[in-house]
C-alpha cells in the first residue's frame, strides 16, 4: 500500500475540554470537516493549537496558503472562530435539497472488443482536429494532467498506460491519500470518461484521447454523494501545485452552493480557501481548466442560486470556472452551435468545446449526439455536458504544454484562446454579446488541437 500523503504536514491534535474565551467543548453533536483560515505562513502547531482550543482537530493543515481542514462534533466551533474564519459545505449541504451538478447522464455503448475500433464514432474529436494533431505529436510523458474528479479507473486498458499511480490521490478528506482505494472511482463513471477524453491511448481500439502521449494523475474530490466541498478542492488545486501538474481539469462546481459570495459570512471562507490554493498552484505553474456548468445562465448576470436564500451579486463566483487563474469551458454540439443546456457569459467563458447536445446529432455512423469516451471496468460510454467539453479543451493546453516545455500558464492559457477559431455569436440571439473573437458563447472560439501541434 503506497504512503498516505499530506501537502503542508499532517497534524491530529485531540480537542482539549473546553475553549478559553467561551463555554466547555460539546462533544455530543453532529461531526462535520470544516475550512479554516489562517495567516498564510502561521506555523502547523500555533494552526492545530487554536483548533484544539476551540474544540476541534485538526486533519490537514497547508501552511503556504494558512487553510487548515478541522473536524468538530461541537455545534458552536464555527462560532469559536465565527463565520470569518472557519465554515463547514458539509454541515450546509444538510440543511437544503441542492446535490451536485456534475453527473450526466452516461449511455453505456460497450465493452472492449477485439481489435474494435471506435473512433469513427468521434465525431468530437475530429472537430476539434484531435484525429489530426495525433499524428504530429500526441504530447509528452513529460506532462502530467491532473484529472480533479471522481475518480479514474487506473485498470482501463485505454488508460492504464497514462495513469500514473505515483502522481494520484485521494482528496474527499481534504487530506491527500495515496492509496489506490482513495482515487479509484467507486459508484461514478464521470472522472474515467473525462479522463479517456483527455488522454485515452491510440492504440487501434477503444477511442483516443486528445493527447493520448500524456499521463494522468488521477485527484479524487468527489465524494461518494456526488459532492464536492472546499476542503476537497483544496486538497486537490494544492497537490497539483506541490506535484507540478502542467495541467488540471475540473469538470464540476463546488457545493453545497452554485455561487459562493465572498461577502456572505461563511460562503466567505470557502471562497478564500479555494482562492488561495488555485493561486498557489498557478504560481507553482498550473493551467487549470473547468466546465462553466450545465444550468444555462449567464454566470456573468445571473442574480439567483437555486440553493441559497440570498441574491447573487458581482461579489458571487462559480467555483473554480470564475476564478482567477482558470479556464472557463462552454459545450458546443456537433453543429458548432451553443449547447442548450450550458451556462455562458462574457468574460466567463474563455474557450468552448464539444461538450454535445441531442438536438444537433451527428450523421449516422458518428456515434450519437453525445461525446463517447471510456467507462469504468474497459467499457465505453456517451455522455453530454460541460464536463465533456472541459476535457476536451484541458486535452489541448496538454499539447501547448508538451510543445512549449516550462511555458507558464498564463502563456498557454493565452495560446489555448488565440489558436482557437473564432464562432460569432448567433445572429438574433440577444443573450450572446460580444465580438466573433470573444463573446458570451464561446469565448475565444472552439479549441483546435492541430494549431496546438502545428
Amino acid at each position: 500500500m503506497a504512503a498516505t500523503a499530506l501537502i503542508g504536514g499532517a497534524l491530529g491534535a485531540t480537542p482539549a475540554a473546553a475553549d478559553p474565551a467561551g463555554a466547555p467543548c460539546d462533544p455530543s453533536g453532529t461531526s462535520y470537516r470544516h475550512v479554516v483560515l489562517f495567516t498564510p505562513g502561521t506555523p502547523e502547531w500555533a494552526a492545530a493549537r487554536e483548533i484544539t482550543r476551540k474544540c476541534g482537530s485538526t486533519d490537514a493543515y497547508y501552511r503556504e496558503i494558512g487553510v487548515a481542514v478541522a473536524t468538530s462534533a461541537d455545534p458552536s466551533f464555527e462560532s469559536r472562530f465565527t463565520l470569518e474564519r472557519a465554515y463547514s459545505a458539509e454541515k450546509a449541504a444538510k440543511s437544503i435539497a441542492a446535490r451536485s451538478r456534475m453527473v450526466e447522464t452516461t449511455a453505456e455503448v460497450g465493452a472492449r472488443g477485439a481489435a474494435e475500433d471506435l473512433s469513427p464514432r468521434s465525431w468530437d474529436m475530429r472537430q476539434i482536429k484531435a484525429d489530426e494533431a495525433n499524428k504530429i505529436n500526441p504530447g509528452s510523458r513529460r506532462v502530467v494532467v491532473g484529472v480533479l474528479d471522481s475518480g479514474v479507473d487506473a485498470d482501463h486498458p485505454d488508460l492504464k498506460a497514462a495513469v500514473d499511480p505515483a502522481l494520484s490521490a485521494g482528496c474527499t478528506t481534504g487530506r491527500a491519500d495515496q492509496d489506490k482505494p482513495a482515487w479509484m472511482p467507486s459508484n461514478s463513471s464521470h472522472g474515467t470518461h473525462v479522463a479517456g477524453t483527455i488522454a485515452a491511448a491510440k492504440d487501434g481500439q477503444g477511442i483516443t484521447g486528445v493527447a493520448p502521449g500524456v499521463r494522468l494523475a488521477s485527484v479524487k474530490v468527489v465524494n461518494d454523494d456526488g459532492m464536492i466541498y472546499p476542503e476537497s478542492a483544496v486538497c486537490g488545486f494544492m497537490w497539483a501545485g506541490a506535484k507540478g501538474f502542467e495541467v488540471t481539469n475540473s469538470s464540476w462546481f463546488m457545493d453545497p452552493w452554485m455561487f459562493w459570495c465572498k461577502d456572505v459570512a461563511g460562503e466567505k471562507v470557502g471562497h478564500e480557501a479555494v482562492r488561495r490554493a488555485i493561486a498557489y498552484s498557478v504560481r507553482k505553474g498550473s493551467l487549470h481548466v473547468a466546465a462553466v456548468g450545465n444550468s444555462a445562465v449567464d454566470l456573468a448576470n445571473t442574480t439567483k442560486d437555486p440553493a441559497k436564500p440570498h441574491p447573487v451579486n458581482e461579489n458571487c463566483d462559480e467555483a473554480p470556472a470564475e476564478f482567477a487563474g482558470v479556464v472557463g469551458v462552454s459545450a458546443t454540439g456537433y453543429a458548432k452551435k451553443l449547447s442548450g443546456y450550458s451556462s455562458y457569459g462574457k468574460g466567463v467563458v474563455d474557450v468552448t468545446a464539444p461538450g454535445g447536445d441531442g438536438a444537433q446529432p451527428p450523421p449516422a455512423g458518428e456515434g450519437s449526439g453525445c461525446p463517447l469516451s471510456t467507462l469504468p471496468g474497459g467499457r465505453y460510454g456517451t455522455a453530454c455536458g460541460t464536463s465533456m467539453a472541459s476535457p476536451h479543451a484541458a486535452g489541448v493546453a496538454a499539447l501547448l504544454a508538451s510543445k512549449y516545455r516550462g511555458a507558464p500558464p498564463q502563456a498557454l492559457a493565452w495560446l489555448l484562446g488565440h489558436q482557437a477559431d473564432e464562432l460569432p455569436c448567433p445572429a438574433g440571439d440577444a443573450r450572446c454579446t460580444g465580438a466573433a473573437r470573444d463573446n458570451a458563447f464561446f469565448g475565444k472560439g472552439l479549441v483546435n488541437a492541430l494549431k496546438a501541434v502545428s
